[in-house]
Formats: structure tokens, C-alpha cells, sequence
């Protein structure tokens, strides 16, 4: 069927839309073509779909203040550490969250004894990417159903109210909450933002306590190089240097 006098086509709409993302940042466009065509390489299946996860890992790293390769970095660290630790007890480490943002690796959740907590930790800290662990396992029953949406509920709540707040750069902030602790990682470009993003998560209903393992790193400053001082140089007319200095008149 033909599009509607005034209308433009779905296909036509879609090339316009790329057009104008491609005239606005030229740099991440190129860099969604190569991983799309690296997708396009894997057979359609379970790596078709995890090549399209990567993709859009990678959306979201370059948009951040981490370069990719850090996030790249912690994605993996953090896979590393969770295989791990389903390969040593997979119902011990079931509910065992890991969470690990500029080489900080968080553990939250709970752990049957007090010999998996620590074994937990030691797992963790087998990684060479990571280089500080931060362990917040309690030991304890899982957690119930209505336990978990309720957490789920917390973070989503204070995802928005970052999101909404001109003081923070949400896209740099990992929200973990876990029975009504909530814990902060990712990076803040000043102290203020670091204290304004716990500020605003510590009020939203439900949460009993925050804890902040952000990193305060100032955004990176073009250098501008001072040329030595020099005088303007001449040239003349054929381009070589000691030609005669304008006069700042005409004939």
C-alpha cells in the first residue's frame, strides 16, 4: 500500500532518522556500523543475540564518562567472578549479586554461611581487573519474592530521580539495592555530585540506608599549547620567508 499524500514512507523515515544520527555524532555511528558488522558475522542464534547485548553495552559505555575499554573491562570482571562462582557452589552463590564499576567490585546478596561469604570475597578478588572489593554478603536466608520487587521498586525509583536531577550524571551511577540498602557505584565528577546522588537516593520510601563506593573523577580538560612568543612572520609573494611586511594602506 502506498503511503499517504504528505506522509512519509516507514523505510524513507528510517534513512532520514539515520541520517540525522550519523550528522550528529559521526564517531559512535561508526563505531555501532563495526559492531553491527561484527554481529553480522556470528550465525543467527544465541551469539546473533549476544553480539546485539554487546552492541548496546558498548551504546552505553561510549556515552558515559569510563572510556569503553573500562567498560568493557568491568562487564568482563564481573562475568568472570559470577561463572566462578556457580562453578564452585551454585546454590550456595545463587543469590550472590555482583556488581563492578571502575575496577570496584561490589558483592551483595546472601550467602548460606559465613564460609561462603568469605569464599566469596576470595573468589572475587582472584580477578587481575579488579582492584578493590567491597563485601556487603549477608549471611542468611534468600531473599522472598515480595522482598526482591520491593528492592527492584527502590531502584527503579531513585534511577528516575537521578535521571531527573541537573546535579547528577545518572548514566555514570550503578544503583544496587538489596533489603533496603542501597549501594552507589560508577564515577562523579565532583564531591558534590558524589554527596547529591546519595542525598537523593536516601529519600526515596523504603530505602534504610545508602552506601556510596563512587569515585570522583573530574571530566578530562582540552589542553591548549602556548606558542612561544614570535612575531607575525612575512612572506613574500612567491612563499618565501623575508618578504616585505604590509603597509595597512592600498594604492
Amino acid at each position: 500500500m502506498n503511503a499517504a499524500p504528505g506522509m512519509m514512507s516507514a523505510r524513507a523515515a528510517d534513512l532520514k532518522c539515520a541520517e540525522t544520527i550519523q550528522a550528529q555524532n559521526p564517531r559512535i555511528m561508526r563505531m555501532y556500523a563495526l559492531l553491527a558488522v561484527a554481529a553480522s558475522s556470528l550465525s543467527v542464534s544465541g551469539c546473533m543475540t549476544a553480539a546485539l547485548g554487546t552492541v548496546a553495552s558498548v551504546g552505553v559505555y561510549a556515552a558515559q564518562d569510563r572510556t569503553i575499554g573500562e567498560g568493557i573491562d568491568d562487564a568482563s570482571a564481573s562475568q568472570q567472578v559470577k561463572m566462578r562462582l556457580m562453578a564452585a557452589d551454585s546454590v550456595a552463590f545463587q543469590e550472590v549479586d555482583v556488581e563492578v564499576a571502575n575496577r570496584a567490585l561490589l558483592l551483595s546478596g546472601t550467602a548460606p554461611t559465613a564460609e561462603h561469604r568469605q569464599a566469596a570475597e576470595t573468589i572475587a578478588r582472584s580477578i587481575r581487573t579488579v582492584d578493590h572489593v567491597y563485601n556487603e554478603i549477608v549471611v542468611g536466608e534468600p531473599s522472598t519474592m515480595v522482598r526482591s520487587a520491593q528492592d527492584e521498586l527502590i531502584t527503579a525509583q531513585i534511577r528516575a530521580r537521578l535521571t531527573a536531577s541537573p546535579s547528577v550524571r545518572a548514566i555514570n551511577i550503578n544503583i544496587e539495592t538489596f533489603h533496603g540498602n542501597v549501594y552507589l557505584m560508577g564515577l562523579a565528577r565532583s564531591q558534590h555530585e558524589l554527596e547529591r546522588a546519595a542525598e537523593i537516593a536516601s529519600v526515596v520510601g523504603g530505602v534504610k540506608r545508602v552506601v556510596s563506593f563512587m569515585q570522583v573523577r573530574a571530566p578530562e580538560q582540552p589542553y591548549y599549547a602556548q606558542a612561544p612568543n614570535a612575531g607575525p612572520e612575512y612572506r613574500g609573494a612567491d612563499g618565501v620567508p623575508g618578504g616585505d611586511p604590509p603597509t595597512g594602506g592600498t594604492n
